[in-house]
């Protein structure tokens, strides 16, 4: 048990150390601070909702932030992620390309090794995402994406995203249907009595320019109305100076429609909070050794029961006492090596289990179970324990009395 709590926790460090790095604050909706940390950075829950990107880019603009990058999802492929995004949010991972480029227009994607693997598509591949990040959610089957590019494994939280430009979300999301206002003019009106052909053609004529050029500022309008609107999901913020720290978060959450949440303190709230289960598993186990210890002990004290006959014989063939002390000694010993071993065993048994069901529900693939430092000194604290379990029954060896043992026996 000791030995599962301490490969998790290595794994969950390396997980936020990896994903969380250069993010100082993530910036989105209003609502569940933990919430926005663990949509924007690790992609495990739902987004708060949207922000306005004129918003986000006047906070980006500020002195005290030294970049940021914006996202932007709610559709998904095969409950893999699309995110729009900038190319700065694969180089904040120092991510490498295996096959292909980045995507360089709009519907183009570059896959994360995992989405790759699991899904089977390829460069040049066509596929159209689903809205949500669950099953069943509508099919955007009149845009369709193209693969252009694939990452190489990084073990970051890209490998299970599909990435694309922001411009990709927006078009996806469109639904603005451009109206033929020459068309309704022309319907609209009717001329049943009208003597002066030409005087018709001409006031057609400039019915229809004024129309186009009615049409064309209402196109200019819209598009400008449009850039004004477009959202985008969350910004992830790098601050200048520490002055960042102090100033900027206060100020957006009371100054601003948005939500500035801290990774550092809203994870510490969380490990907090599952200190408390892992301590408790970690004294469970404690206990539990300390109760295999007692067991090792009564174990041996029982079996030298029935072998005090064949120590006083070894006694007698030539054996000292310290080498039947050594003898007991290296028994204890050998049980508890044997022990630390299966223990370990099922430590990376459990862990498989584990990993599978995280990777199934989560997408993120853990690291191999390697051993780690501290599994050194659980060896050492398995060992000082048989020994001690050991030392009684073999200072009862030592002070055998040979005559009587003998002449019982």
């Amino acid at each position: 048990m000791i030995s599962l709590m301490l490969q998790l926790e290595k794994q969950l460090e390396r997980q936020v150390a990896h994903n969380s790095k250069g993010i100082d604050m993530v910036v989105g909706a209003k609502g569940s601070p933990l919430q926005l940390i663990l949509s924007a950075i690790f992609q495990i829950d739902v987004p708060t909702g949207n922000i306005q990107l004129s918003e986000a880019e006047a906070l980006q603009r500020n002195r005290l932030v030294e970049y940021g990058i914006p996202l932007s999802y709610g559709d998904s492929y095969e409950l893999f992620r699309i995110v729009g995004t900038t190319s700065d949010y694969p180089e904040l991972y120092s991510m490498k390309l295996s096959e292909g480029d980045l995507w360089q227009k709009s519907l183009e994607v570059t896959l994360g090794s995992q989405v790759a693997e699991r899904t089977g598509l390829k460069i040049g591949d066509t596929f159209f995402g689903s809205h949500g990040l669950s099953e069943g959610g509508h099919v955007h089957e009149d845009r369709a994406y193209v693969v252009r590019g694939i990452f190489a494994p990084s073990a970051t939280v890209v490998d299970q995203l599909i990435l694309t430009g922001l411009e990709s979300v927006w078009d996806i999301h469109e639904h603005s249907d451009p109206v033929d206002s020459a068309s309704h003019l022309e319907d609209s009106e009717t001329h049943p009595h009208v003597d002066n052909r030409e005087n018709e053609k001409s006031t057609a004529n400039e019915k229809h320019l004024f129309a186009n050029s009615e049409e064309h500022e209402q196109k200019e309008d819209h598009q400008h109305e449009d850039e004004e609107q477009r959202e985008i999901t969350a910004m992830l913020i790098k601050f200048r100076n520490p002055m960042g720290l102090v100033q900027l978060p206060r100020m957006v959450n009371e100054k601003t429609n948005m939500q500035a949440a801290l990774p550092n303190y809203e994870l510490s709230k969380l490990f907090s909070l599952m200190g408390v289960a892992i301590k408790t598993l970690n004294i469970v186990a404690i206990v539990v050794m300390l109760v295999s210890g007692i067991s090792v002990f009564i174990s041996l004290y029982l079996s030298l029961n029935q072998r005090t006959y064949e120590m006083a014989l070894l006694r007698t063939y030539g054996a000292s006492r310290s080498q039947l002390l050594g003898m007991i000694v290296q028994e204890g010993l050998l049980i508890s090596f044997v022990g630390f071993l299966c223990g370990l065993v099922s430590s990376r048994i459990g862990f498989f289990i584990i990993s599978q069901l995280i990777t199934s529900g989560f997408h993120y693939d853990l690291a191999d179970a390697a051993l780690v430092r501290e599994e050194g000194f659980l060896l050492l604290i398995s060992l000082f324990i048989g020994f001690f379990a050991a030392l009684i029954p073999a200072l009862r060896v030592f002070r055998i009395n040979l005559s009587k043992t003998l002449a019982d026996a």
